[in-house]
């Protein structure tokens, strides 16, 4: 794409002084004509480059702008293409990566010492879904899918806005016809994703992405854990989530949006998690557990 080439363009002459029309277009696998008519559009967007002939000659950006180059500095660049590098990691096609090799053309070295990766265990399904919602919001069309939450199965469309990272999951966010408001939609727990009519874009708000929002706390919880739970919890709220009782056990307090995820979390602890607050939950807790053991039992 031009844009991407514009901007590996910019970069190399931001980190050399000097660089030739011929290495430019063999590095971007374009002709030098082409090479030409981006030097014109970088000009055109005020970038002070010269061009020089024969001998010694090449393309380089004005000395008296050379000032700019400290915008990037080494490591701001290799933490732009760690990002980079870690878009890759879901997209499902190497086009973040081409251009993290455009990017870092001339720059030497190895690069960042950042490797992040994105990808999950529902990479095979995720990418797809990835490059639709991009293509989706770049020609502004609808996106129809089945949804599945805690509330039921619905069928929705959407006008999707922006995809988002956040809570270690990828979300989509739009506006619901449905619903008649954005809302955010959770790739996992879509199906049967196509894209739909051609929408005239709103003025869309960026999402309010707070655990508060998100998360609202209508639960207040307090789990007595064993000792050899402390790494989940370490690794799950931070070491500041308990305190230690007398007897060594590990008194957690917490807040949860629904009561189900409380119940089903605390479950992945066995024996070693006893619910005590709020009273109504552990009584919910004590039935499912008898309802479970009764499932479970063995005839005798």
């Amino acid at each position: 794409m031009k844009t991407e080439r514009l901007i590996g363009i910019l970069s190399i002459l931001l980190q050399r002084e000097k660089v030739t029309a011929p290495e430019l277009a063999e590095q971007f696998e374009v002709s030098r004509r082409t090479i030409q008519r981006d030097i014109e559009s970088l000009c055109q967007a005020g970038i002070p480059i010269a061009t020089a002939q024969g001998t010694g000659g090449g393309i380089s950006i004005l000395e008296g702008y050379r000032v700019d180059r400290t915008v990037l500095t080494t490591p701001e660049m290799q933490a732009i293409l760690a990002g980079l590098q870690s878009l890759d990691s879901v997209s499902g096609t190497r086009r973040y990566a081409q251009l993290m090799e455009k990017l870092s053309a001339g720059a030497g070295g190895r690069g960042s010492h950042i490797l992040i990766d994105l990808s999950s265990w529902y990479k095979t399904s995720l990418a797809p879904k990835i490059e639709s919602i991009q293509s989706a919001i770049q020609q502004h069309h609808t996106l129809r899918f089945t949804y599945f939450s805690p509330k039921g199965e619905s069928v929705r469309v959407i006008e999707p806005y922006d995809l988002v990272f956040q809570w270690s999951a990828w979300y989509v966010w739009g506006w619901c016809q449905t619903r008649e408001d954005f809302r955010l939609f959770k790739l996992n727990r879509m199906t049967g994703l196509t894209a739909g009519q051609a929408f005239v874009p709103r003025a869309a708000p960026l999402p309010d992405l707070t655990p508060d929002r998100v998360f609202p706390a209508n639960y207040q919880v307090t789990v007595l854990f064993d000792p050899a739970c402390r790494w989940r919890l370490v690794e799950e709220y931070g070491a500041d989530s308990f305190t230690v009782e007398p007897d060594g056990r590990l008194r957690f307090h917490h807040s949860f949006p629904d009561a189900d995820s409380v119940l089903s979390w605390v479950l992945t602890f066995g024996e070693g998690a006893e619910l005590t607050e709020p009273a109504q939950l552990r009584d919910r807790l004590g039935q499912l557990t008898r309802r479970l053991a009764q499932r479970y039992q063995k005839e005798v």
